[in-house]
């Protein structure tokens, strides 16, 4: 009999051993989880646009509207024959209706103008060829030769490539908040633990600098949450 309650006593000591460290092994993981440090990781590349919508403008202006057509039919002549001759295919280009504008229906001192009619025209070019295009860019001045006074609009770059360097990037930008959150632990005599939350900011895609809208710069920030250990 003294020998079974020597066995009972001994089961009930480990049994509250045993809780003490259930307990306490609770208590260090609920404030090893309030040890955490957020960190941002980023990864930028530089890349070329791949894709550019050029808009070509020009005007003409007259008072007889038939003789106005015709003129605008030859100028698109030749702005088109300008961009086919040097490597722009025909699918690429798209000639815009004209936008008139009629100075006699003008309340406010259309009376004045010189020309009743005046036709504003875009001729539009969308291609991937981003060298031919600037290129093209730099002898725009040969249509001057030809009676066509053609400008540019806003000339839109693109880069068009972003799926092909998301995942590349995305390893560089959680490897780059691993190295943060390595020294920051390194700092406070620390370890860097399991990753309690990761979020993937937005790519950016930017020029690099005003003079040269053509390059880009592709750009995240992921933002990760780790657990501290000691």
């Amino acid at each position: 009999m003294k020998f079974e309650k020597l066995i009972a006593a001994g089961v009930l000591a480990a049994s509250v051993c045993i809780l003490g460290l259930s307990i306490k092994a609770g208590i260090d993981n609920f404030a090893f989880r309030d040890r955490v440090v957020t960190v941002r990781g980023l990864a930028e590349r530089t890349v070329e646009a791949d894709y550019v919508t050029w808009p070509i403008t020009y005007a003409v202006a007259g008072n007889e509207l038939s003789a106005l057509y015709d003129q605008m039919q030859a100028n698109n002549g030749i702005v088109v024959d300008f961009l086919t001759s040097n490597g722009i295919s025909a699918d690429e280009i798209s000639v815009n209706p004209p936008d008139l504008y009629n100075a006699a229906g003008n309340v406010y001192g259309g009376s004045q103008a010189r020309y009743q009619y005046n036709l504003n025209v875009t001729i539009t070019v969308a291609t991937s060829k981003v060298a031919k295009v600037r290129e093209l860019l730099n002898r725009q001045s040969e249509l001057l030769k030809k009676g066509v006074a053609a400008g540019n609009n806003y000339i839109n770059y693109q880069f068009t490539g972003l799926n092909a360097i998301k995942p590349e990037m995305i390893a560089e930008a959680t490897k780059n908040a691993r190295i943060a959150a390595d020294q920051f632990a390194a700092d406070s005599d620390s370890k860097v633990g399991k990753i309690k939350t990761a979020t993937q900011g937005q790519f950016s895609i930017d020029n690099a600098d005003s003079s040269t809208p053509q390059t880009k710069k592709v750009r995240v920030v992921s933002t990760i949450i780790y657990y501290l250990e000691d």
